[in-house]
């Protein structure tokens, strides 16, 4: 890795200031207490959890289960933000009271494994973990910090990432993270899929997630649902771009939410001693991870 400037990394570093369990969380927006209630939040059969590390295709898959669970927000008659509608668990900006919530419930997270309510790994409700190759995650993730009013740091590309690489980022590690809930799959009833390979096939991907759940949905309804979830259509969906947060969650005046949702975006951003000395880091690191990334749009899935 290059090395840091010292005052750009301590600068960093100090909005880092929530820390539990390994784990890096965005400060004022949960607790200790919160996160380790979750352990034993009660688990009901039905339940779906979509987890993600954070700018890997969360919201846009958030998108898709609000459509698929609700025929009220495939017709428009429901006005339900998306937020609302699939919760996140660590991050209730809205104190919501899960228990009293009606089935099937639908939660969001960006969690580790070992951080998620217990009974999961009693097989008890279904999660969907979706991936995204790490460089678009590494420069997506990057416009969002510099979003973030709770971080309060001005950042810079380099010195970004080496805390990402590191794992000094909220959320922590991508590659611990991936790594970690694929190393215990067989603890979970969990589909994997990958962003890239939403982008290159949605029909497809929302097929996968209605036969995961347990939903047939008609050829009519999953036309509507993947219609409503194409990238266009959400970024001028008030009820799915995140736009309804207070500029004091979200400075929308340093950029939006949902920026490009594109494979291969890195290209334009990293140099290529940059791009070399991730795909080493990379290759250390996941060795040979069945799941595959697709780099680039014009091309196959690769390793």
């Amino acid at each position: 890795m290059a090395t840091m400037n010292q005052d750009a990394l301590d600068e960093a570093l100090k909005a880092l200031r929530l820390k539990h369990k390994g784990i890096y969380f965005v400060p004022n927006l949960t607790s200790p207490e919160v996160i380790d209630e979750i352990e034993h939040m009660e688990i009901r059969e039905d339940d779906v959890f979509l987890v993600t590390y954070p700018k890997s295709g969360t919201i846009w898959t958030q998108q898709i289960l609000s459509l698929i669970f609700n025929e009220g927000h495939r017709n428009r008659k429901e006005q339900i933000e998306n937020i609302e509608r699939v919760s996140w668990i660590e991050y209730n900006i809205y104190n919501t009271d899960f228990s009293s919530r009606p089935s099937p419930r639908l939660f969001t997270s960006h969690l580790p494994y070992y951080l998620m309510p217990k009974d999961l790994k009693f097989k008890m409700g279904k999660i969907i973990y979706v991936s995204r190759n790490p460089k678009d995650v590494l420069v997506s993730y990057y416009h969002f910090y510099k979003m973030n009013p709770y971080l309060k740091c001005t950042i810079h590309w380099e010195t970004f990432i080496n805390l990402f690489i590191s794992g000094k980022v909220i959320s922590g590690s991508w590659f611990d993270h991936l790594m970690g809930w694929y190393q215990h799959k067989e603890d979970f009833d969990i589909l994997f899929l990958t962003y890239e390979e939403m982008i290159k096939d949605l029909r497809s991907a929302v097929l996968k997630i209605c036969i995961f759940v347990g939903l047939n949905l008609d050829d009519e309804a999953i036309d509507i649902v993947v219609e409503k979830a194409t990238f266009k259509n959400m970024k001028h969906d008030p009820l799915a771009n995140y736009t309804f947060l207070s500029n004091e969650v979200l400075d929308k005046n340093k950029g939006t939410f949902l920026r490009k949702g594109i494979v291969g975006d890195w290209k334009n951003t990293m140099t290529v001693a940059q791009s070399e000395m991730f795909d080493k880091f990379y290759k250390e690191k996941m060795g040979d991870l069945p799941i595959k990334f697709m780099w680039e749009i014009n091309e196959e899935t690769t390793s």
